[in-house]
């Protein structure tokens, strides 16, 4: 590399030589990368020249606030060198460089909640044929692609100099539990990693291997990579370029095949899978930029991360400025990979001026437009196809609809469901198409598992009439639901909250010869009604005949002026909540328990044998809503009771 150290003495260095152990939790990755998960091994060097790539991107940015940053080597280039003598393969980039502390920040620690989540991820993939997991699409994702190097190397050796320092460093591990770091005056600014192959890693020192391998995965990569044998050999030329060393993006759409939408979606999203769907094109007006979006096919590990964060990233005149920027597009869109290059942008923005830029802004509502008509013009082509998208990533477009009103429309069709009637996605265009004769609401159900939901009680009465429901199991529908309140026209409506209105519905003539023969009502509901009441107390906010049940004999409801039951659960689960409303209890006057207990109740002095049936048909009731009991022991008297009468007649 020819970049001038400055003119200043180099500082000796205090440290010396040190040693370090690696974060706990890293050293098991290491274990894992380098001896059990990966098959394709080859993808090392993919992740050492994206890391290098970055590098010379971050080098390039901050240079144009502080030109001497690249002074003397201001072209950006990545070197792959092999050595067969020595046995060594080296990634070399002028990029920005590393210091001490970035060092131990980079390479021996990584972020506890990442590291977790891949060892988790890693744990839970099943292995192949050869006993190895395939599952190459972990790496990148979790930010561990410089431990790849150890799936070849017995030994990695980091020579670096951060760019502004006069100072250099050694970082040197075999990946066995701990690294060293020692200064290097004469260290180049950049970075050099060095491997040390282990012996099944011949074929890495091949130049037709290694050429093969730069052409699939960094064929996109826009700094030029050379290709270079030291120690004498001849078969790869000094300085042979391997790359195209442009920017893919702004290529004509028609000069940019498949395949190298692949190479360059895996180079963006550090994820081997394929793009579901691709966006090229280039505004013009106005407001110039260029987008090359890639909607994922597999949803990324860190999808449901607190911080949300878009992984788009932005370009200025082809200069890199973030991978992070939230104005860019807006965090329910944030499993897009790709960049946006704008013309219009100046080159030196900063962080401070993105947060109010109007032209930022106008380049987010144009790309977002056009990521929903694209999704739009895929859902109505290939509906098949579109299944496999909501099922990943339908969560996260329904945070929208709670925080995007401009969108909220177009967002509203888009949403597919699953209902009552079978496991058919739907729309909500097709689910008022099959509306019933007098059906005036769109009817859901809300909770955690989806057959969990398709079992519940008060589903039976809308069954009963042919009336479909939308089946909810998304913690964020409890939270669009109520701030969009209707689609189009028609109200949205719990079948958990509130009245049924079924009686307003038309029935079908075997749903009509279904009520006839039940269309008696018990004897006696109203005193057991307020035999109820009155033993439950606070425990319930009112007790009711239903007209929802059908075969259940209870359920619990929330009245119309209370959350959600599914929301309030959800609330509490997370701290926002100190205690549950209490629910309504519904009584259903055609079962057979409900009609016995009712016909007791008109009796005299059955006041005391209703106590315990009272509790014994609220713990019923939340038994069914998958709820802890608050008494289980009394509970458990009281049914021992019960069953030692019915026993010892």
């Amino acid at each position: 590399m020819s970049d001038k150290k400055p003119k200043t003495s180099p500082k000796s260095s205090a440290k010396g030589n040190e040693r370090h152990q690696f974060q706990a939790e890293v050293s098991r990755l290491l274990n894992i990368v380098a001896n059990s998960l990966y098959s394709e091994k080859e993808i090392f060097l993919r992740e050492l020249i994206s890391n290098a790539s970055d590098a010379c991107d971050k080098l390039r940015y901050a240079a144009l606030t502080d030109a001497e940053l690249a002074s003397g080597d201001s072209e950006y280039q990545i070197t792959v060198r092999f050595d067969k003598e020595a046995r060594t393969l080296t990634v070399v980039d002028n990029g920005i460089g590393l210091n001490h502390q970035d060092l131990i920040d980079n390479l021996g620690t990584i972020a506890s909640s990442g590291t977790a989540a891949f060892i988790e991820a890693v744990s839970d993939s099943k292995k192949g044929e050869d006993g190895k997991t395939g599952d190459v699409n972990l790496i990148g994702q979790f930010g561990v692609g410089f431990y790849s190097s150890f799936m070849v190397a017995d030994e990695v050796t980091v020579t670096t100099r951060k760019a502004g320092d006069e100072e250099g460093w050694i970082w040197k591990s075999d990946g066995m539990g701990e690294y060293t770091i020692e200064a290097a005056a004469d260290a180049e600014r950049g970075a050099e990693v060095t491997l040390h192959l282990k012996k099944e890693a011949d074929e890495y020192l091949d130049a037709t291997r290694l050429r093969h391998i730069v052409k699939t995965y960094s064929d996109h990569i826009s700094f030029p990579i050379s290709l270079t044998e030291t120690g004498g050999g001849e078969e790869a030329p000094v300085g042979e370029k391997l790359n195209q060393a442009s920017a893919i993006w702004v290529r004509p759409r028609g000069d940019v095949d498949e395949d190298a939408h692949k190479e360059f979606y895996n180079h963006v999203s550090h994820a081997v899978d394929e793009p579901w769907l691709t966006l090229h094109f280039r505004a013009e007006g106005m407001i110039e930029y260029t987008g090359l979006l890639y909607v994922p096919t597999t949803r990324p590990f860190d999808l449901f991360h607190p911080e949300r964060k878009c992984s788009v990233k932005l370009y200025v005149k082809r200069v890199f400025i973030t991978n992070d920027c939230e104005h860019l597009l807006p965090s329910w869109l944030r499993f897009l990979r790709g960049v946006i290059d704008s013309e219009d942008l100046p080159l030196n923005v900063s962080r401070e001026l993105l947060q109010n830029n109007p032209v930022l802004a106008r380049i987010k509502a144009g790309v977002t437009s056009r990521v929903l008509n694209a999704l739009a013009e895929k859902a109505e082509k290939d509906s098949d196809a579109y299944v496999g998208f909501w099922d990943a990533f339908g969560p996260v477009l329904k945070e929208g609809l709670y925080e995007d009103f401009e969108h909220r429309e177009k967002l509203l069709n888009l949403l597919r469901f699953r209902t009552t009637a079978g496991d058919e996605l739907i729309s909500l265009d097709a689910y008022k198409a099959r509306m019933k004769d007098g059906q005036e609401a769109i009817y859901y159900i809300a909770g955690d598992e989806l057959e969990a939901v398709r079992r519940s009680p008060q589903l039976e009465g809308f069954r009963a009439k042919g009336i479909e429901v939308l089946l909810m199991t998304d913690p964020i529908d409890e939270f669009w639901l109520p701030s969009v309140g209707v689609f189009e026209t028609t109200p949205f409506k719990s079948v958990t909250r509130g009245s049924a209105d079924l009686e307003k519905i038309d029935a079908t003539d075997s749903e009509t010869n279904h009520e006839e023969k039940t269309e008696e009502t018990a004897v006696g509901m109203d005193a057991l009604i307020a035999h109820i009441k009155l033993e439950l107390g606070a425990s319930v906010k009112d007790v009711r005949s239903s007209a929802r049940l059908t075969d259940s004999a209870v359920c619990l409801v929330a009245d119309d002026d209370d959350l959600d039951m599914n929301l309030q659960r959800i609330l509490k689960q997370h701290g926002q909540l100190n205690e549950v409303a209490p629910r309504v209890l519904e009584l259903n006057p055609k079962h057979a328990l409900i009609s016995g207990l009712a016909a007791s109740a008109a009796e005299s002095g059955a006041g005391e044998q209703l106590k315990d049936a009272a509790h014994l048909l609220l713990d019923q009731a939340r038994i069914i809503e998958g709820e802890v009991l608050p008494d289980p022991t009394g509970y458990a008297k009281r049914m021992a009771d019960i069953m030692a009468v019915a026993f010892t007649k």
